[in-house]
């Protein structure tokens, strides 16, 4: 019997070899992407689709008359630095939308044909193009998430972005227009007005997030999807060598080991020697409380979320959680939602590429949730974590003592002090069982 997954949402892949399949009521293709940590591939090698149909570990089946290709992937076989195998649907017609359509089943099965997940791939409007889901390892073993992410920019703009080089010869672009000339360079706006609260969904019913406006599509049209680099595109460099004046209290990081921190304290995102961080990870954990009853012990079942809200200055301007795992330019991505707590290590995992944050954006609270209400005071271990995404390392870790009687919690923040980044440790409690109910009470977190 098949699982059925939610947006977001994951589940353990037992087999070591799975078939990727999907069903739609329209012409399409399915390609698959091995990307690294950073969400890029190695080479044009690790991009599989109708032209290039065999990759390292995954392999693309032809279809029955009228049925798209499935994917073939053997995990075993998928080299030890790609992190991610994402399946991609590509409308044949790049005129055409999913909106049009019933929306895609993506199913995985294992080598039999049994059945082991199946997701309904909601809430597509104008896109073309759609991230299903995506195999991923966590803690050695592999997963599965449902994703769901629809591309509004383009086929040649997705992969592009994904680091696979694209011509115009007609062979790679049968799937989308010949790649036209970059368009001009992305203007930087003035921070957009905090959000209403209903602009954040809660997990039972996510619509469209509010950024960009409705009908755009993700990302906005005509951008890409973020803006590859390369001529006409500004990018932004890390920041100089020279580190800013260090607030009293405040830390460095240490080559000898994480550095514990302490509620309200700081530490500089510069290594030893000077550097400053570039692609940084945000790990947070927590499990629940074991009560006594009458026939022993039993885990009480809490559904945590974490979620990451961007800020220029006091405006809130984007948010990456559950039920949109990726900020708008890309330099944020949330990589799922844990429905338990259950297991060792971190149960949710925020990316943040510091180079690619846009200019405006000065800050990152990184908040816990209640879905089902449940507080604080029944989750122990509670943590969180900062990870170098270069080499996994653990710079620093703040650890939660004691539970509040609170439905959510503010565990860190990232802000710019001047040229550098800073990493600061919250703790505070307060209530709110999902992001739209959180984010209008964080304007209190954002002083420095």
């Amino acid at each position: 019997m098949s699982a059925t997954l939610a947006k977001g949402q994951n589940g353990p892949l037992a087999t070591n070899d799975v078939v990727v399949s999907i069903q739609l009521a329209a012409p399409a293709d399915l390609s698959a992407l091995l990307v690294t940590e950073q969400g890029k591939v190695r080479s044009d090698a690790d991009f599989v689709f109708y032209n290039q149909p065999s990759g390292p570990g995954v392999n693309l089946r032809p279809g029955p008359a009228g049925q798209p290709a499935s994917l073939a992937v053997n995990l075993g076989a998928v080299p030890a630095d790609i992190a991610q195998v994402r399946a991609v649907i590509t409308l044949d017609d790049p005129n055409s939308n999913f909106g049009q359509f019933a929306p895609p089943v993506a199913y995985v099965s294992d080598q039999s044909g049994a059945q082991l997940f199946e997701y309904r791939i909601d809430g597509l409007a104008t896109e073309s193009i759609v991230i299903a889901l995506e195999l991923y390892r966590r803690q050695g073993a592999w997963k599965v998430r449902a994703v769901g992410q629809g591309y509004a920019g383009g086929f040649a703009a997705l992969v592009t972005d994904h680091g696979v080089t694209v011509d115009d010869s007609p062979a790679e672009t049968q799937a989308a227009a010949p790649a036209a000339a970059p368009p001009p360079p992305v203007q930087q706006t003035a921070p957009v007005p905090p959000p209403t609260q209903q602009a954040y969904p809660t997990q039972q019913q996510p619509p469209a997030p509010p950024y960009p406006p409705q009908g755009g599509g993700y990302p906005p049209q005509g951008g890409g999807y973020p803006p590859p680099p390369g001529p006409g595109y500004p990018q932004q460099q890390p920041a100089p060598a020279a580190p800013t004046q260090q607030h009293p209290g405040e830390i460095s990081l240490s080559k000898t080991g994480p550095v514990s921190l302490q509620k309200g304290q700081r530490v500089s995102l510069r290594k030893e020697d000077g550097a400053a961080l570039t692609f940084v990870k945000m790990g947070l954990g927590w499990d629940p409380v074991q009560q006594r009853g009458l026939f022993g012990s039993r885990t009480v079942d809490i559904d945590l979320d974490a979620s990451v809200v961007m800020f220029a200055d006091m405006n809130p301007v984007d948010v990456a959680y559950y039920g949109q795992l990726t900020s708008k330019d890309g330099s944020v991505r949330h990589q799922g939602d844990n429905l338990t707590g259950e297991g060792a290590g971190d149960d949710e995992m925020i990316l943040v590429d510091l180079t690619r944050l846009p200019a405006h954006v000065n800050s990152l609270i990184f908040v816990v949730t209640s879905y089902k209400g449940h507080t604080f005071g029944q989750v122990q271990n509670a943590f969180c974590r900062l990870i170098d995404g270069a080499n996994n390392a653990e710079l620093a870790r703040y650890s939660l003592t004691g539970g509040t009687p609170t439905t959510a919690m503010a565990m860190a923040k990232l802000f710019r002090a001047g040229n550098d980044w800073k990493m600061q440790a919250i703790g505070e409690g307060f209530n709110a069982k999902h992001p739209g109910e959180a984010i209008p009470q964080l304007g209190r977190f954002l002083a420095v």
